[in-house]
């Protein structure tokens, strides 16, 4: 049995040095800051994080730098195992200034941190087995961090997209992405029809979402390895080039009237019809 049907119809604990606060040198005042949480992700090349969820998953990545921390009691008590394990000792502020920092509509939970972004790697360096998920200028901050909290959860080995066309460190982005920041590569190209091109070079089969495309994800039949999905922006879709580039076009099999889903919501359900045939397999080879 094919992939997609498309194809069958011819389609813990402190550091030995102890608890570090920021980074010598830097201002721990916390300052007012007109620009909301909305429209700002990095502060002098820094990223910015809030939320519980994100802050934990920083704090407990060795590879993040932090260069300041502020916290509510509360959250101190709720993240003071992942504070250990980072290190960091966070300042101590009330809610009304993380609101004054972030904006009144951050959901910040009483936790704001700033690190030094995180390396991530170029194409060529990203494992070429698995699956990986391609944006195409998909920019809402809100749906490429659902999208990595997706490709997190089903263990995608790298989300590309556009350096022009990315919520690039985007406080938003972590938030909405709950941790998933901090263990899936974000990886940047200048040109993705030319990523497609180097991906297939890798031997990465290539698949294109499209809610017109004539075949449908067949979620009983493993997805080729190594794999990749696009994913085009709301309202535009795939692009005409980034249309061409794809090996299959394929659209999700829905019940109803309508026939698109938020992208990041499809995103999920892809995600799922490509890696449930396979993960079942796997299953029932572990049973005795």
């Amino acid at each position: 049995m094919r992939f997609f049907q498309a194809l069958v119809q011819g389609a813990q604990g402190l550091p030995k040095n102890g608890a570090r606060r920021a980074h010598e040198g830097y201002n721990h005042e916390m300052k007012p800051d007109k620009t909301t949480g909305r429209n700002r992700g990095r502060e002098e090349d820094r990223d910015i994080l809030y939320g519980l969820h994100a802050c934990e998953a920083a704090l407990r990545n060795p590879r993040r730098v932090f260069h300041q921390a502020f916290a509510t009691r509360n959250a101190v008590r709720k993240l003071e195992q992942a504070f250990a394990a980072a290190g960091l000792e966070p300042q101590i502020v009330h809610p009304r200034e993380l609101d004054r920092r972030l904006g009144g509509g951050a959901v910040h939970q009483g936790v704001m941190l700033l690190a030094s972004p995180l390396p991530q790697p170029r194409l060529d360096q990203i494992p070429r087995r698995g699956l990986i998920v391609l944006l195409d200028q998909v920019t809402d901050p809100h749906n490429v961090g659902a999208i990595l909290r997706s490709a997190c959860a089903f263990n995608v080995s790298a989300v590309v997209s556009t350096a022009r066309h990315a919520p690039s460190g985007s406080a938003v982005m972590t938030k909405a992405a709950s941790g998933a920041f901090e263990h899936v590569p974000f990886v940047k190209v200048t040109n993705l029809a030319r990523a497609m091109d180097e991906l297939k070079d890798y031997g990465f089969e290539i698949f294109g979402l499209d809610s017109d495309a004539p075949g449908t994800l067949d979620c009983d039949a493993a997805a080729p390895d190594p794999a990749a999905i696009v994913l085009g922006a709301e309202g535009k879709g795939l692009r005409k080039l980034t249309r061409e580039k794809c090996d299959h076009l394929v659209r999700m099999d829905l019940p109803g009237p309508i026939r698109s889903l938020n992208v990041s919501n499809a995103a999920a359900m892809a995600l799922y019809a490509m890696t449930h045939a396979r993960l079942k397999d796997s299953r029932q080879g572990q049973e005795p």
